[in-house]
Order: structure tokens, then sequence, then C-alpha cells
């Protein structure tokens, strides 16, 4: 398997994914990455590599682009003088067949404007919608989507996220009926705007779904769903506040657990707790999300993310392409999109 990897986006510069990529590559024998970035400063960077990773220097290739988009540069912009970048070089590879998979810590604008030209987009899908994972209760997850690539969605563009979130919560984490819901403001059916409640009115004629309703903000955490829907405004708000969340309950644990002598000791004793509680909480695990809707597969990471955080998204890459998610969208979503033109045909 081989995953192309834009080097240059990220806000701690390229040491950090090139180092994520050796850490990945170190995880799973048969990965090759394909390194996008200037040919100088990679090939320092390999020769470079902590020790721990230099075993996997063989199986990361150097690819030359001599130009980075900016965090900054207007999406329009990178579509028309962004063909010397190492994203865009590295979404072309991708649509050459050059690889099976692409992950860049870049300009989310421009990574969703070059994907979709590059790319292409599954069952005529107007736009990728963002999604990642979020940790719920008792060790599991739920997707939430989107995360900020829609910030006004319409009721059709909600039903679509559903739809989306379903197929990959079914085909990558293998749920037989993933539970969906739409994020709303209460749980009853007069709460909300009038497009949540006109996605919850077509969600409702989706028998196909195992659409379960409303959910309200803390029904995320408590695992009330598999996938929960809204629009992008309100998506990258809830993921931007529960980041910043996880990081000061991890911080005042371990203060309030420091703060004197007696708390040293205990914090000795409970140090293996502290540490799962870290590791459940921490929002470096679930780095990673996925464009979605995209007739290929390409993995946003945090901009911040550092080596580990860079590695768990190529592992949400590699997991995404042993599924071949785009296949099961393309095959679910125009078949499901085929069903509800019929129905309104004959209502009509």
């Amino acid at each position: 398997m081989r995953i192309a990897i834009d080097t240059m986006g990220g806000d701690a510069g390229p040491r950090a994914a090139v180092q994520g990529a050796a850490l990945a590559a170190l995880s799973h024998p048969g990965l090759c990455l394909d390194l996008f970035g200037p040919h100088a400063v990679l090939t320092s960077e390999l020769a470079n590599l902590p020790r721990h990773l230099a075993a996997a220097g063989s199986h990361l290739c150097v690819h030359h682009a001599p130009a980075a988009i900016r965090q900054d540069q207007r999406p329009s912009d990178a579509l028309r003088h962004g063909a010397q970048t190492s994203m865009a070089r590295m979404l072309a590879h991708l649509a050459d067949g050059g690889g099976a998979a692409g992950v860049s810590a870049g300009n989310t604008g421009a990574l969703m404007a070059l994907a979709r030209r590059e790319l292409g987009m599954v069952a005529d899908m107007p736009r990728p919608a963002i999604s990642t994972a979020i940790p719920t209760r008792n060790e599991g997850r739920c997707y939430l989507l989107d995360l900020g690539a829609n910030v006004d969605a319409s009721a059709a563009r909600l039903v679509d996220f559903a739809c989306m979130g379903e197929v990959m919560a079914r085909h990558v984490d293998g749920l037989a009926a993933p539970r969906v819901a739409l994020l709303n403001v209460g749980s009853e059916g007069t709460k909300g705007s009038a497009v949540v409640r006109e996605a919850d009115a077509r969600l409702r004629e989706r028998t196909a779904l195992n659409y379960c309703g409303f959910v309200e903000g803390n029904g995320i955490f408590a695992g009330a769903a598999d996938v929960i829907v809204c629009d992008g405004f309100v998506g990258n708000a809830v993921l931007k506040a529960s980041e910043g969340l996880a990081r000061m309950l991890i911080e005042r644990v371990q203060a309030t657990v420091e703060a004197r002598w007696s708390g040293r000791l205990v914090g000795l004793m409970a140090r293996p707790a502290l540490r799962r509680l870290k590791g459940e909480l921490d929002p470096v695990r679930y780095n990673g999300a996925s464009l979605l809707g995209l007739a290929g597969i390409v993995i946003k990471s945090h901009g911040s993310a550092e080596a580990t955080g860079f590695a768990y998204a190529v592992e949400r890459a590699v997991r995404e392409v042993k599924q071949d998610l785009p296949s099961h969208l393309a095959r679910e979503l125009v078949g499901g999109r085929s069903a509800q033109h019929s129905t309104r045909a004959k209502g009509e």
C-alpha cells in the first residue's frame, strides 16, 4: 500500500510529517509513503531521523515539490497558482494512481478545492464533508460531520452527511446498523432551525437508516449515537471546544495531583490511571479527519499536529484504504439517491 504525504502544510513544518510518516511505516511493514516537498529539505529530514525511526527510511520516497500553499491562501488562488506546491502535486499523484490515499495538514479550503478538482466527487455530491471520530463513554466513539467544509448547509446536504457518515461507520468500524442523529438544541420535534427540522423529516423517510432523531450537545460524548450530523459552523465549534476542554482537564488533573508532596505520592500511585485517562481524552489520538464524498481518500491532519498526531492521520488513511470506502460510498449513495428520487416522483 502506498500513501502520499503533503509534508509542507502543518504548523510544525516538514519534520512532523516526515517523522509521523516514519512512525506509521514502522507500524505497517508493507506500507510505503511518498513524501512531497522541496527535495533538499526532505532528504535532510530523512538523513536526520531519530535513531528509533531510522529503519523506516527505506519505506519513504521523496518527490520534489518546490512550493507550499500558505495557511492564509485563498482556495481560488491555490487552484490557479498552486500547481508546483506539495499539496497539489500530492493530489495529482493520487489522481494518476500513484497512491491509494493522501494525507495533509495544510490549508483546509485549498485541500478541499484541489482534491475536488483532481479526484472528483461520488454520487454527484457537490462538496466534501469533513468528519472525524469523537471519544464517547465506555471507550467508544462517534463520527461528527460536518466540521467546517459546509458552514451553511441545506436540509438536503444534512441528509447527505447522514448517509455518508452511516456508510463510513458501517464499513470502517464494522457497525451493523450505526445510530444516526441530528445535533440540535433540544430533543423535541419543535426545537431547532427550519433547516434542521426539515432534515429530520427527510431522514425519517429513509427507512434503511437507523435514524434516532435529535441529540443535544451532551449526547455526543455520552455515546447517544454513532453518527452525529450538523452544519460545518456548529461542528467546527464543537470540535475545537472539545479539544480545548480535553487538554484543560488533563492539565488540571496533573496540576492538582502534583500540588503537594502528599499529592505527588498519590500521583505516583495513580500514574497508570492518569496515563489511561490522558490516552482516552488526548485529541492527538483522534487526529485525522476524512474528506467524505471524494472519489478518493484524503485525510486532513490537524495543522498543529506533531509526529505522533500525524501518524494517527496516516493510520486513518490506511484503515479507509483497506475498507475501500469511496467504492462503498459511490455504490450506496447512488442507490439511495435513486430511491429517493423515485419516491418523490411518485408523490408528485
